[in-house]
């Protein structure tokens, strides 16, 4: 096990190292080629998907969830994220860094004067909001 406590934060390269581990020990690696992955990934949000597939709107926090819906809502979230960070880490993508990235992106695509409340977005050709 990975010796990280309750109180303690997760990084994504410590779940990187401990996916990789996995894998070795395992001799997995031989099966880790990206294509493998995504489809692995591709499955896992499947499964996620089912979880909310008859519920219809969901509010925050689950209130009417049983504590086991939870724990099983938890594991799939964690293949997602696991299978996600070991396609980063096959493809030599810093996912954390990519992530940072793509938040700034996004924040010049959805400025809060244009997009607060909204859905549009600037045009990417000629900085006019659209609706998104």
């Amino acid at each position: 096990m990975t010796g990280v406590s309750d109180a303690e934060s997760v990084s994504l390269d410590l779940l990187k190292n401990i996916m990789a581990d996995f894998s070795k020990e395992r001799d997995w690696e031989q099966f880790h080629s990206p294509r493998n992955l995504l489809l692995a990934l591709v499955g896992e949000v499947g499964e996620l998907s089912e979880i909310f597939q008859w519920k219809g709107e969901v509010p925050k926090g689950l209130p009417d969830w049983e504590e086991k819906e939870k724990v099983h809502l938890g594991e799939e979230l964690s293949d997602v994220l696991l299978y996600l960070v070991r396609l980063s880490d096959i493809c030599g993508i810093d996912l954390g860094k990519a992530a940072l990235r793509k938040v700034e992106l996004n924040a010049i695509k959805y400025p809060v004067g244009i997009c607060r409340g909204s859905s549009k977005k600037l045009n990417a050709d000629n900085n006019a909001p659209e609706s998104g």
